[in-house]
């Protein structure tokens, strides 16, 4: 898996795992607020053959290699967050701070069997300009981003896309999440749909040391959309655990 790490490596080290449909380019905002910290970003599709677990393993591996007995700082988008999920499952001692941005809990295996045909048939589309700018929207992907999210949509494989959004839906809590020790923030924007919402708080009611907020006026993507308050309410928490502004999840 490729990665680019930014800021300092005498400091503790931040892994920032980007969502589907977009690239570690998503994270530059906060690599750039970030910069006293030693920030990690990969890529997750820079491989043919895309799996949760398979990725979380690989993210362990270098997480074990880079850290060298430093804090942990584990921030995930969609996406992301499940591969985020997914490793604090298989290592519960390694990350120190977890941030899972909305992560989708809620497995939809009925709907499997039209993934594949519904794909095939819509895969045009992505490489079709107006429409992956109502994608990009939705995303709160800027213009001077969208080139980048136009260019990595439009070369991915059908059979990438397929692995990707049938694991994306598959996804459940891991038996093992419960036993992560360190401190675990979930968040989910208040305009998102309603499985992300009972996804939130499934995982908040899962875990006996987590914490997790709506966000008010969100769709999906906050780090995006709002990146100073992102940023802001990221620092505020790791330092001083305080919660960013929302609706607390019960």
């Amino acid at each position: 898996m490729r990665y680019k790490t930014y800021g300092d490596v005498h400091n503790p080290l931040m892994l920032f795992i980007h969502g589907g449909g977009v690239g570690g380019w998503m994270w530059e905002q906060q690599v750039q607020h970030f910069s006293n910290y030693h920030c990690v970003v990969p890529e997750l599709l820079s491989q043919d053959v895309f799996s949760i677990e398979q990725s979380a393993r690989e993210l362990l591996q270098l997480l074990e290699e880079k850290a060298t007995g430093k804090p942990v700082i584990l921030i995930g988008f969609s996406l992301g967050a499940q591969i985020a999920i997914q490793m604090l499952s298989i290592k519960p001692s390694l990350i120190d701070f977890t941030i899972i941005n909305s992560a989708l809990v809620i497995p939809s295996p009925a709907m499997e069997w039209m993934l594949q045909p519904f794909i095939r048939l819509t895969f045009p589309l992505i490489k079709n300009k107006t429409f992956a700018k109502l994608q990009a929207k939705a995303l709160y992907i800027n213009d001077l981003d969208f080139e980048r999210y136009y260019q990595e949509s439009a070369t991915m494989k059908v059979e990438t896309l397929i692995q990707i959004l049938r694991e994306n839906m598959l996804f459940s809590i891991p038996h093992d999440f419960h036993k992560a020790q360190g401190k675990i923030l979930i968040t989910v924007g208040a305009k998102e749909k309603s499985i992300m919402k009972k996804s939130a708080k499934a995982l908040v009611q899962s875990h006996p040391n987590s914490h997790g907020v709506i966000l008010h006026n969100i769709g999906h993507g906050v780090s995006l959309a709002q990146p100073t308050f992102f940023n802001h309410f990221v620092e505020n928490w790791i330092k001083n655990g305080q919660l960013p502004e929302g609706t607390v999840i019960q």
